[in-house]
């Protein structure tokens, strides 16, 4: 961690946009990204990586910032109550904040920077996660040229969880140069591609996506409070009715304050295999709600050739204060779109394990399979 990186991080020295998964891969070989243990097998998706748990967790006082002067272990110094072994598995609990060193590290160059998000998983459990990186201002942002440790702070808001090193509740995706790709751009891309299915194409700062609450059947669940335990490494070992309340309401949903939802958009989404897309979280010209914890969709979700044929996004819904009216076709996020700096290798859904790809509305992967 302490040797500069000498090396450019992508071959083409003048590239700007999102890495892909193989440049990633150079990125660990350069010593760009530190590994306290070797990499999963599946760790690398195809323009992210996600980021495992460390050894311990510190429950602390309060979220927090370290700010300008300060690394995050001096901030654990005064506000961390105790510290959890996670080696052998924790349980987090709901209500509570906590710290936690991840092993991975970086050393990035000056023109290459990082963003991170929850896993769609870690969203769709209603859990909370940011990853904080020393002398930082800003919540999953690291800055171009940072060289230091990672941690993440966990807040279960619904469900307590089952964790343990190694487990994997974030990504991070890189970024080289400046995002430049603007409205107009995705017009263009869109016209080429067809990115949303929709009608009548609103972009304003991302396309619009709208929310489905015309089906018949089930439109959304809504998590119950009390429920059990999930343990995040465990697929398809939850029943759905033990911790959700199936929602079947047609035209109109009222989000009560504080309630937790999972909702699906009206349009199918496509990201190109030259692409990858964020959903922009909370908006509040658009009503009194968060929408989708988990932002990331990586190049090829929803690609015909990847077997998506177009995939709903799947939207992580929570109000706030006050009781609010969410209408069937109301718009409840943007997506942004950026273009790769080289095509991936592989993208999502082809043979890579990917949970999501061609998905309507679904909970997340812990969940066995409903109706």
């Amino acid at each position: 961690m302490e040797q500069a990186v000498q090396t450019s991080t992508v071959d083409a020295a003048d590239a700007t946009g999102i890495l892909p998964a193989h440049a990633i891969e150079r990125l660990i070989g350069l010593g760009a990204i530190g590994l306290e243990r070797p990499a999963d097998a599946d760790q690398i998706q195809p323009a992210s990586l996600d980021l495992r748990l460390g050894r311990y967790a510190y429950r602390v006082r309060a979220s927090f910032l370290p700010g300008p002067r300060h690394t995050v272990d001096q901030r654990l110094d005064a506000l961390a109550l105790h510290r959890i072994d996670l080696t052998e598995g924790a349980v987090l609990e709901t209500g509570c904040v906590y710290v936690v060193p991840l092993l991975e590290s970086l050393a990035l160059d000056p023109g290459t920077a990082a963003a991170a998000n929850p896993k769609s998983s870690t969203g769709r459990l209603d859990v909370f996660t940011r990853v904080i990186a020393d002398r930082a201002q800003e919540f999953d942002k690291v800055e171009a040229g940072y060289r230091g440790p990672l941690f993440a702070e966990i807040s279960p808001r619904t469900f307590s969880i089952l964790v343990r090193t190694g487990s994997r509740l974030s990504q991070i995706r890189f970024r080289q140069g400046v995002r430049t790709f603007d409205d107009d751009d995705l017009r263009a891309l869109h016209a080429e591609q067809v990115l949303v299915s929709s009608g009548v194409l609103n972009i304003d700062n991302g396309i619009a996506l709208s929310v489905d609450l015309s089906g018949e059947g089930v439109v959304g669940f809504r998590a119950k409070r009390h429920a059990g335990l999930v343990d995040v490494d465990r697929k398809a070992a939850c029943d759905v009715l033990d911790y959700w309340e199936p929602i079947t309401a047609q035209g109109s949903l009222v989000l009560d304050p504080d309630q937790f939802y999972i909702l699906a958009s009206r349009e199918a989404v496509h990201v190109p295999p030259t692409h990858a897309a964020e959903m922009m979280p909370f908006n509040p010209l658009v009503g009194e709600f968060r929408v989708h914890y988990a932002g990331f969709f990586d190049p090829g979700f929803g690609h015909s050739a990847a077997g998506g044929a177009g995939s709903r996004a799947v939207l992580e819904v929570r109000s706030h204060e006050v009781p609010f009216i969410l209408e069937d076709s109301q718009i409840i996020g943007r997506l942004i779109y950026e273009p790769l700096t080289e095509r991936p290798e592989q993208v999502y859904g082809q043979g890579i394990g990917s949970n999501y790809q061609s998905q309507g509305l679904k909970l997340s992967k812990h969940f066995r399979p409903y109706g």
